[in-house]
C-alpha cells in the first residue's frame, strides 16, 4: 500500500500527499516565504483522528509535526507528516468560571468575540489570526501580559495525545512535568487537541494607534521612554516605526489600558505635546476589536522578522535606533515588558527579566530576503551591548534554535522529558528542543 492508502485506512480527516490536488496549498505555511516540504498532509476530523495517526506514525516509525495555521512555521520540518488540526473547533466561554474551552483549531479573534460580551478577555496578542493553542505553547506574550503574564501561565488543562496515541488530560496535579511542559514550552511533547485557560475581568478596554510622520520620531520616543518609565501594569505601549512601500515613512504608538479612557489619557499625556498627528484612534473598545488597533495581515503572506530582547532603553539604544531609515524593513517595533512578565513563574516560558524587546519585520525581495536579513543583523549587532541573548519562543524565527528561548536550567529539564515521554521521535516541533 502507499502511504496514502494507509493514511486513508487510518483516518476519517482529509489525507493529501505529492501529486494530489491540493497538496501544494495544504502544505503551506502562513508565512509564504518559509518553505516547508513534507511528505503527507492529515487534517484531521477530531481527537480521536489525532490519535489514530500518532498510533500509526509511532509504529510505521515516522514523524509528525503539528499546526494548527501554519503561524510559526520554522521551514525544518523536513520528510514528515503534517498534521492540521483547523477543524478541531470548539469553543466554550463560561461566563460564571471565567474559563475558555477551546479546541486546537480557534483562534484568538473566535475567543475574543465570545468573552467580550461578558466583560471578559483571553490574553491575546496583536494577531486575531493565530491560534490558541499554538501561541500558548510558545508562552503567548500579550496586549494584557504586563498585567496577567504569558498566556501559558493561564491554562487549566490541556487536552493532549502522547506519543503512545493515548489521549489524556493534563493539568498541573495529574501530570504536573508536561503540564510544565506545555506551558511555554512548544509543541514537542504532545499532540494537544484542547485547551481549558482563564479569562480575566476586561469591562473597560481603552486602545488604538497614533500616528505621525517620521521627522517626529526622536520626540515620539522621548515621550515613549517617559510614559514606560513608570507605566503602571495595565498600561502597554508598543513604539513603531514604519516604513511602508511607496510610502514615507511612520511612527507610530500603539497602545492598550485596562480601564478608563480618562485615566489612560493622562498616563499618554506626554504624547498630546508632539504636533502633527496625522490619525489618532484611541478610544474605549471591545475586547473583540483588540485586531484593530495595529490591524496586522489576516491573510498568509511572506515575511522575515528577527526579535531580540533589550536590557534596556537607553540614549545608546535610541541614537541605533535612529541612526538611519529602517529601509528596506516596513517595521522595527519596541514591545514593554516588565510587570508581571517579570515575576518568576512555574511555567516553561519563566519570566523575562528584560524591560523591552525588539521585533524587526520586513518581506523578502528577489534576492530572497537578503537586504532584509541584512538590516536586521545591522541593527542587532549594534544593539549587541544591550541587548541579552535570550529570546521569548513566541518570537522565534526560522533558522533560530529553541535553545535561545531558555534558561539553562529549563532548556536541560525540557529535553529529559522529550527523551523520556517521546523516546522515539514521534514528534517534531517547529523548533524542537533537542536541535
Amino acid at each position: 500500500m502507499t502511504l496514502h492508502d494507509e493514511l486513508r485506512s487510518v483516518v476519517r480527516g482529509e489525507v493529501l500527499v505529492a501529486g494530489d490536488e491540493g497538496f501544494e496549498q495544504a502544505r503551506r505555511p502562513w508565512n509564504l516565504a518559509v518553505e516547508q516540504p513534507v511528505r503527507a498532509v492529515v487534517e484531521a476530523a477530531d481527537a480521536d483522528d489525532v490519535a489514530a495517526l500518532i498510533r500509526y506514525a509511532r509504529l510505521a516509525g515516522l514523524t509528525v509535526t503539528t499546526q494548527p495555521s501554519g503561524h510559526g512555521a520554522s521551514g525544518n520540518a523536513g520528510e514528515l507528516i503534517l498534521l492540521r488540526t483547523g477543524r478541531l473547533d470548539e469553543l466554550h466561554v463560561d461566563p460564571g468560571t471565567r474559563v475558555a474551552r477551546v479546541g486546537a483549531g480557534v483562534t484568538w479573534g473566535r475567543v475574543l468575540e465570545a468573552a467580550s460580551p461578558y466583560g471578559l478577555t483571553g490574553l491575546a496578542g496583536s494577531s486575531p489570526a493565530v491560534t490558541v493553542t499554538g501561541y500558548i505553547l510558545g508562552g503567548g506574550l500579550s496586549w494584557f501580559s504586563r498585567k496577567h503574564g504569558f498566556a501559558s501561565g493561564s491554562v487549566r488543562a490541556f487536552e493532549v495525545v502522547d506519543a503512545a496515541g493515548a489521549r489524556a488530560r493534563v493539568t498541573a496535579e495529574s501530570d504536573p512535568d508536561l503540564f510544565w511542559a506545555l506551558s511555554g514550552g512548544g509543541g514537542d511533547f504532545a499532540v494537544v487537541t484542547a485547551i481549558e485557560f482563564a479569562l480575566h475581568p476586561a469591562p473597560l478596554l481603552y486602545g488604538g494607534r497614533m500616528l505621525w510622520s517620521a521627522d517626529r520620531a526622536p520626540a515620539v520616543l522621548d515621550a515613549y521612554r517617559e510614559i514606560t518609565a513608570d507605566a503602571p501594569d495595565e498600561l502597554t505601549v508598543w513604539y513603531d516605526l514604519l516604513q511602508f512601500p511607496g510610502a514615507a515613512p511612520l511612527v507610530a504608538i500603539d497602545a492598550t489600558f485596562l480601564g478608563e479612557g480618562g485615566d489612560a489619557e493622562a498616563l499618554l499625556r506626554p504624547l498630546g505635546k508632539i504636533p502633527g498627528v496625522i490619525s489618532d484612534s484611541r478610544a474605549l473598545l471591545p475586547v473583540a476589536e483588540l485586531g484593530s488597533i495595529t490591524a496586522e495581515p489576516t491573510d498568509p503572506g511572506p515575511g522575515r522578522s528577527r526579535a531580540e530582547l533589550l536590557t534596556g532603553l537607553t540614549d545608546e539604544v535610541a541614537a541605533a535606533l535612529l541612526e538611519r531609515p529602517i529601509d528596506p524593513l516596513l517595521s522595527v517595533q519596541l514591545r514593554h515588558l516588565g510587570g508581571a512578565l517579570s515575576r518568576p513563574t512555574d511555567t516553561a516560558a519563566g519570566h523575562l527579566d528584560e524591560p523591552f524587546a525588539l521585533y524587526m519585520f520586513g518581506i523578502p525581495g528577489q534576492d530572497g530576503g537578503a537586504a532584509v536579513g541584512g538590516r536586521q543583523a545591522e541593527l542587532a549587532d549594534a544593539l549587541i551591548p544591550y541587548t541579552s541573548g535570550r529570546k521569548p519562543f513566541t518570537f522565534l524565527a526560522p533558522g533560530e534554535r529553541a535553545a535561545g528561548a531558555f534558561t539553562p536550567q529549563a532548556l536541560g529539564r525540557l529535553r529529559a522529558l522529550k527523551r523520556s515521554l517521546d523516546p522515539r521521535g514521534t514528534f517534531r516541533s517547529n523548533f524542537p528542543v533537542l536541535d
